[in-house]
């Protein structure tokens, strides 16, 4: 593995600072916004781009878990189930994604992101504000949750958050609080799963993921930091237009490239 040059380097510091700011302020893990990145600005294919963006996602997941178990202590058996079935999901999906045709899992990949901003666009209403909701797991629907959570981690390198939070809100009825802790329960330990998985595949550019996750590192915390005093409907509707911008963008490449 050769090393970037420093002008290469501080520059990548500055992309993964910039990524990991971002993710911080929409509370992503930063791969829905780096691998539209990485396929349009450095020419990478889809499952490469995928894997890149994984090394910028796993201690950001992996801190955001530990922090927010701090606060939000969870039955041990209902993180289990969803962490345990998500992994193996992961695993499972993410092999299918490194031997899958790249035009395939490309328009997968740009039809989910068009879908996210779509929603979000959409969303009127924050399901947490159904005060009826209730605060407690139920361990038997935890794995439903998983599989489709994990299925999105290892076919997209991402997106398990998105899927799992408005599924434990609006289908299981659970507080925002709790679906955000039990997402970061299934993300975490399944975004390891699929880093493995791309990287024993060679779908890893660890040059560039490597310092784009050092960089992100100290700016996520600022980013989260400047959300709270950002009224939600102005940053859905910007993370929103984000998504959708990117979907078309990649769709217009794909047409073109054809």
């Amino acid at each position: 593995m050769s090393w970037l040059a420093l002008p290469d380097l501080l520059l990548v510091l500055s992309l993964g600072a910039a990524l990991g700011f971002f993710g911080g302020l929409f509370g992503i893990g930063g791969g829905i916004i780096a691998v539209p990145l990485f396929i349009i600005g450095f020419g990478m294919d889809q499952a490469l781009a995928q894997g890149t963006a994984l090394v910028l996602m796993v201690p950001n997941l992996l801190i955001g878990w530990w922090r927010y178990n701090q606060h939000h202590r969870l039955p041990w058996l209902a993180v289990a189930a969803i962490g345990i079935t998500a992994t193996a999901t992961t695993w499972l999906t993410a092999k299918l994604a490194v031997r899958l045709d790249q035009d395939i899992l490309h328009w997968i990949f740009n039809l989910f992101i068009l879908m996210v901003g779509l929603r979000m666009l959409m969303l009127r209403k924050n399901p947490s504000a159904d005060s009826n909701n209730s605060d407690q797991p139920r361990t038997a629907t935890m794995p439903i949750v998983g599989v489709l959570g994990g299925t999105s981690m290892g076919l997209l390198g991402m997106g398990g958050g998105l899927v799992a939070t408005p599924l434990l809100t609006t289908v299981f009825k659970h507080t925002q609080t709790t679906a955000q802790a039990l997402s970061l329960a299934l993300v975490a330990p399944s975004s390891v799963m699929a880093l493995s998985t791309y990287a024993n595949a060679h779908r890893v550019n660890w040059e560039l993921g490597l310092p784009l996750a050092f960089g992100g590192l100290f700016t996520v915390s600022a980013g989260v930091a400047i959300a709270h005093y950002l009224p939600e409907k102005a940053l859905r509707r910007s993370f929103a237009a984000v998504m959708i911008i990117a979907a078309f963008w990649l769709i217009l490449q794909s047409l073109h490239t054809h």
